[in-house]
């Protein structure tokens, strides 16, 4: 993580974001049911809003130090943080109602293990199960506030046929100020 975003995650304004801008929309479309998987929380701005919607939110984080707060943050919660890697979770097949990812696929460095993390949230969805996401932009100015840090942007032309490729259906993706996205898992 650079400087960058070392200011940004963990500040109010960028809580604030998430949870009036981009959270609401996407809850609003669906249903995510009692367990809820969290890919990529960070600093956790987005656990915090999502563990009022749900009976249990397991957050799957990379970064040792930012599990380790995590894990101190919400312990006694209905939060159970994972320090691990996404794009070789070690859960069960279809466990989750829910899987969100939110504004970090751009972080994943190449398409195929960006596809990789999609697969593998797809295989612990339950049948029925739903993937909310977003995600930043592609721009110049975003890819300048990386500098010294992995950037690797969704292009929105393009997820819908990825998604569509990797199994998921009922696909719907919306592009205003950020990308944002619904995926199920088929029913049967």
């Amino acid at each position: 993580m650079n400087e960058n975003h070392a200011r940004l995650c963990p500040s109010p304004e960028w809580a604030e974001f998430l949870h009036t801008e981009v959270l609401p929309d996407l809850v609003a479309r669906v249903d995510l049911g009692e367990h809820m998987l969290e890919v990529g929380p960070g600093p956790g701005a987005s656990t915090d809003w999502l563990r009022h919607r749900v009976e249990r939110l397991t957050a799957v984080e990379t970064d040792d130090r930012a599990a380790a707060d995590l894990t101190l943050k919400y312990a006694g919660t209905n939060v159970t943080v994972v320090n691990g890697d996404a794009t070789d979770l070690t859960f069960a097949d279809s466990v989750f109602d829910s899987a969100g990812s939110f504004t970090m696929l751009h972080h994943v460095p190449t398409v195929s293990l960006q596809d990789t993390l999609l697969s593998e949230v797809l295989r612990v969805l339950r049948p029925g199960g739903v993937l909310v996401g977003s995600d930043s932009l592609p721009s110049d100015a975003l890819r300048e506030f990386h500098e010294g840090d992995t950037y690797n942007p969704i292009e929105p032309d393009k997820l819908n046929e990825r998604l569509q490729s990797l199994g998921y259906d009922n696909i719907m993706i919306r592009v205003a100020n950020t990308l944002t996205f619904v995926a199920h898992k088929p029913s049967n």
